[in-house]
């Protein structure tokens, strides 16, 4: 544990949170968390750090009294608020996430109910649900008012905006302990600043005891107090390996001119109201290339992406598929157009059914778009993991019982599995540590050398940005404003993350 170096108090403090040798682990052996021992106290920011799979998030969930299904704690203790969570009884419980301990997940749009507004999602758990106090919230978060997000649904939110939200539902029922998982996963650099700044102000204003799950070392060094970082017991992660398919031959390259989208306006509905996402948005993905869309959150990154996988059929304009129309709508594409356009989402929970194993969810698309024998369906299933980083073993686990990371890992091999011509990826490497995020596009590369593969890559990580990608597309409030050679585009030492200025 490195500690940031700070006065020490007169009179010593009762910690809020005792961790001792603490290990989670299945009940066919996996460990979920390797033995970890912690102290944290109110009014302080404590970072946890840490390779993707190291249990960051097992002991956020150990923390709210919430394991996942199947997972115990096989040695240590815990202490929260002087009592240990899972010792409570189920009223006991609930009162004390209701009233002292948030928990905001790593996929926190999945638990934002989407029938509802912004205001009615955090008026919901506020213990002042007046009109002033639900703004303050809001803008707290920054979420101003003048954006009009109070009276949108989830639905209509960047990824970027739903953890804000999930935020503001976290602080309105006045928590003594805030638990957040990779709260800056999805945002552009400015506003990883300012959540960053936000979390001091949070610790020290309201005396909140913030734990953060990131693997965002800026973060841990903008705003922790503390921070901890998490190893694996078990062996080091396999480099990742070759794709090992054959490339299409040059007949197949031939016949293919790639996915175009010719001035798309897209919008979002709520009650009679309509709201523009996107503006005229023209662009091609050209067989074989790889291009980028950037932009601050909230700029309509997203929503072209669905566009793209037929997910947002509210818009107008025009898509083509090697020059032939593609229906806005993915249930009228056909079923050869399905497999050949996958979205690999920001939120891998909108891609993973959470009553199916892993290997359930990669039979799938195997079964549905290839010709593979079922005896053979257990070793390409393999294969497929072995290829985001993952192992046999990962097959026979359930979604509560991976990592973000590895769910996002998941969610990449499930795509593949359809073997497509074009990967639509939102932020894939958000909640993967620096290595495993390099290994991951390093294989989406590869698949792109081998197979000829498009990739339409959403981020915020510039430098991956230049160094993965041809040609960038920049998105500001739904409209491209422009479009170049990823290398001239962007500034490969740009730190903030923002477009190079003039560009």
């Amino acid at each position: 544990m490195s500690d940031r170096a700070q006065d020490s108090p007169s009179t010593p403090r009762q910690p809020v949170i005792t961790v001792s040798g603490l290990e989670i682990g299945l009940p066919h052996g996996a460990v979920l968390l390797p033995p970890t021992s912690a102290t944290v106290h109110a009014g302080e920011v404590t970072a946890l750090m840490g390779a993707s799979g190291t249990g960051k998030t097992t002991l956020l969930r150990a923390l709210a009294g919430h394991l996942p299904p199947g997972a115990a704690i096989t040695a240590g203790d815990l202490d929260v608020l002087g009592r240990d969570p899972h010792d409570l009884p189920e009223a006991d419980l609930r009162t004390l996430r209701r009233t002292a301990v948030a928990h905001v997940g790593q996929d926190p749009g999945s638990a934002l109910n989407p029938r509802m507004t912004v205001r009615r999602l955090v008026a919901e758990l506020a213990t002042d649900r007046s009109e002033s106090h639900i703004r303050a919230l809001l803008a707290e978060c920054r979420l101003p008012a003048d954006i009009g997000i109070a009276e949108r649904r989830p639905t209509a939110l960047s990824g970027g905006q739903q953890r804000r939200v999930a935020l503001a539902r976290a602080l309105a029922r006045g928590p003594r302990i805030l638990l957040l998982d990779e709260p800056t996963a999805g945002l552009d650099a400015a506003l990883r600043d300012e959540i960053a700044h936000l979390l001091r102000h949070l610790a020290v204003s309201r005396n909140l005891a913030v734990v953060v799950a990131t693997h965002d070392p800026r973060l841990a060094t903008a705003c922790a107090d503390h921070t901890i970082v998490l190893s694996s017991t078990g062996p080091s992660p396999a480099p990742l390996p070759r794709a090992s398919a054959a490339a299409p031959d040059a007949a197949a390259r031939a016949t293919r001119e790639g996915l175009t989208v010719t001035g798309v306006d897209a919008f979002f509905r709520t009650g009679r109201r309509q709201r523009t996402a996107l503006t005229g948005a023209t662009l091609t993905a050209e067989p074989g290339s790889a291009c980028a869309v950037v932009g601050p959150s909230g700029s309509g990154k997203t929503t072209l992406l669905r566009v793209l996988a037929g997910l947002h059929p509210a818009h107008t304009g025009h898509l083509a598929l090697d020059g032939l129309p593609l229906d806005a709508r993915v249930r009228r594409r056909t079923r050869q157009q399905r497999r050949r356009i996958q979205l690999v989402p920001q939120n891998p929970l909108d891609a993973l059914n959470p009553r199916r194993t892993v290997a359930q969810q990669l039979a799938r698309p195997l079964r549905l778009h290839t010709d593979l024998p079922e005896h053979a369906m257990a070793g390409r299933i393999t294969e497929l993991l072995s290829q985001v980083g993952l192992t046999a073993e990962h097959a026979d686990r359930y979604p509560a019982e991976l990592s973000g990371g590895q769910r996002q890992r998941v969610s990449i091999a499930r795509a593949l599995a359809a073997g497509p011509d074009i990967l639509l990826c939102d932020e894939v490497t958000s909640a993967l540590d620096a290595g495993t995020a390099t290994g991951v596009m390093d294989l989406l590369a590869r698949l792109r050398e081998v197979h000829g593969m498009t990739l339409v890559v959403v981020s915020h990580d510039h430098r991956l940005v230049a160094h993965y990608t041809d040609t960038v597309h920049v998105l500001a409030a739904g409209q491209i404003t422009g479009s170049g050679p990823a290398a001239g585009l962007l500034s490969d030492s740009d730190t903030t993350g923002q477009v190079a200025a003039g560009r």
